[in-house]
């Protein structure tokens, strides 16, 4: 007898990105209630310092213009977790995402998809909540000892060309998806996108999704 049907959503993230801090704990939510899987992919928006001060004119306004995006964030963040004062007095200049998204990519290799998802969350909450400096290497391995994750593993793999592909082919994954923001939820193998919004409106678009998915099942093939 088949199960109940269940949707596979990846999630394409940046760990520099509020609102995927924002996005995290509504799916956590949804996949608590609903049978769907979560799918973890990496897309890195600038992946170099120098990256980042092209898109913005200087490192500087780089920094200014994203604290400006936490704000936004942070009104519609539950909890208060953004920490947009906090990172305004830091001095370092705002992080690229490549070395986080390797490591979440290395704490995959250890511990899965729900490995990934923990780290990433941690590693969004050292960046938007401590404000500490998530382009530095030591701080993700602060983070992965936080986890329970083998650190020393972490570190290994986080530079093998075996993560490098994986980021790599997440970020093919996208293009062929025409994935160009972050966060961005797409179902089934790009058949669809669940749009972002209240936990309520994202919770009633999931729940259609997932009817027309039984609509489409034979009915001698759906769970009693």
């Amino acid at each position: 007898m088949m199960t109940s049907p269940v949707l596979t959503i990846d999630f394409f993230h940046d760990a520099v990105c509020g609102w995927c801090f924002v996005m995290s704990p509504k799916l956590r939510k949804l996949a608590a209630e609903f049978p769907i899987r979560i799918r973890h992919r990496s897309f890195v928006l600038q992946d170099s310092p120098a990256k980042l001060a092209a898109a913005f004119g200087s490192a500087e306004k780089a920094k200014s213009a994203i604290l400006g995006h936490w704000e936004r964030c942070a009104e519609h963040d539950e909890g208060g977790r953004i920490n947009v004062e906090g990172m305004r007095r830091q001095h370092f200049p705002y992080p690229s995402g490549l070395l986080s998204a390797k490591a979440c990519k290395a704490a995959e290799l250890q511990a899965g998809d729900a490995g990934h998802w923990d780290y990433f969350d941690a590693v969004q909450a050292a960046h938007l909540t401590d404000n500490r400096n998530i382009a530095d290497e030591r701080v993700l391995l602060d983070v992965a000892l936080a986890c329970a994750l083998d650190s020393n593993r972490l570190r290994k793999d986080m530079h093998s060309p075996e993560v490098a592909q994986l980021v790599s082919q997440d970020r093919q994954l996208a293009s062929s998806w025409w994935v160009s923001a972050v966060p961005t939820l797409v179902v089934d193998g790009g058949q669809s996108q669940l749009r972002h919004g209240s936990l309520k409106q994202m919770r009633a678009e999931l729940a259609l999704l997932l009817a027309d998915r039984v609509a489409r099942v034979p009915a001698g093939n759906r769970q009693q």
